[in-house]
């Protein structure tokens, strides 16, 4: 029986999450998945470049954990790279390490650590009509 992976923690929600090469239909091109928790383990070492006992602890994983994920990761943007293939961003096992919030009238997302209470109106234009977008993604 295989160990179910324990939820990773992340910082980001990306916005885009597909890459291609120019000029190439993306009917013609072979995906690569890269995950939002292999995403996230790129950022913290090689954007944030923390050492990777902190990347682990940031992602609530031990160090051991977060060298596979990292390595997967990297071995998936080479092959991307390489070989002119699409990136799509999407699943993994994590939960987002703050709430997200979404404003119904003028579409403003915005992150609210945990332990931060729940905002009233949307820092942007005041609106109260706002609601959690906060997800936990399994794939």
């Amino acid at each position: 029986m295989v160990r179910p992976k324990i939820c990773r923690l992340v910082s980001i929600d990306p916005e885009v999450v597909y890459f291609k090469p120019r000029g190439i239909p993306v009917s013609d091109l072979e995906e690569i998945i890269l995950t939002v928790d292999e995403l996230e383990a790129i950022r913290l070492k090689d954007h944030e470049e923390l050492d990777q006992e902190e990347c682990a602890k940031l992602m609530n994983i031990s160090r051991p954990t977060f060298h596979r994920v990292y390595k997967n990761a990297r071995k998936k943007i080479a092959e991307f790279l390489l070989h002119g293939k699409a990136l799509k961003i999407e699943g993994g096992v994590y939960i987002l390490d703050a709430r997200v919030f979404l404003c119904k009238r003028c579409g403003h997302r915005w992150r609210v650590r945990y332990g931060g209470g729940r905002p009233v109106n949307c820092p942007e234009c005041g609106n109260d009509d706002i609601h959690s977008a906060h997800k936990i993604l399994r794939r």
